[in-house]
């Protein structure tokens, strides 16, 4: 089996680094200028102390607002689906059944050898062979 490239591999997850990596640092910069611009009318000089403090909140608050909101709903149940939690296990359990059912069924002679040739080849078991023959 041909290993495919870490960049090829995780390309959603590289492209939305990058957005994650040029927002924040836009964020901080653009951040930076309304922060100097505000220090200025008020005739304070502007330092680096309070406006990081003043960035993390914001960060921080829009971070828990927004991000995490979404990326709870949407990444964590995706993850959780990958994992094969209990709760995404349910439907693939099912739909496994009845296609076993079906196969014992369609060929009663040789359907229970089907059901194990594809459980043997999906398992990892047989990882040399490239297809079992059915």
């Amino acid at each position: 089996m041909a290993r495919r490239s870490i960049w090829r591999g995780y390309g959603y997850a590289w492209v939305t680094l990058a957005f994650f990596v040029l927002t924040i640092v836009g964020h901080w910069m653009f951040g930076w200028f309304a922060f100097v611009n505000e220090q200025r009318s008020h005739g304070e000089a502007a330092t680096f102390g309070p406006y990081a403090v003043e960035m993390m909140r914001d960060t921080l608050e829009n971070w828990q607002s927004e991000f995490l909101q979404l990326l709870w709903q949407v990444g964590g149940l995706a993850f959780l689906l990958f994992l094969g939690s209990p709760q995404s296990k349910e439907g693939n359990d099912r739909l496994e059944a009845k296609v076993d059912e079906l196969l014992r069924h369609l060929d009663q002679e040789r359907g229970e050898a089907i059901i194990h040739e594809i459980d043997d080849r999906y398992s990892g078991r047989h990882t040399d062979e490239p297809h079992a023959h059915l």
